[in-house]
């Protein structure tokens, strides 16, 4: 930002304006993809546990005689 020539003055806010933006969106960035990718990491986790539990009960009710 160490212009000094013709029209610095009009371009010195929409230099602040992009730098920043740029800055926020990078940091925005780091801080939500290893969040998304743990939310959705522990909602698999979660949804294959269940389904386990699932597969387990059915597979121990199709070996007993008396569960048909």
């Amino acid at each position: 930002m160490a212009a000094t020539g013709m029209g610095a003055e009009l371009r010195r806010p929409l230099v602040i304006a992009i730098v920043g933006g740029l800055i926020f969106s990078h940091a925005l960035t780091l801080y939500t993809t290893p969040v998304v990718y743990l939310y959705f990491d522990r909602l698999r986790e979660r949804w294959a546990s269940r389904h386990r539990q699932t597969f387990a009960l059915l597979r121990t009710a199709s070996r007993r005689p008396d569960a048909i």
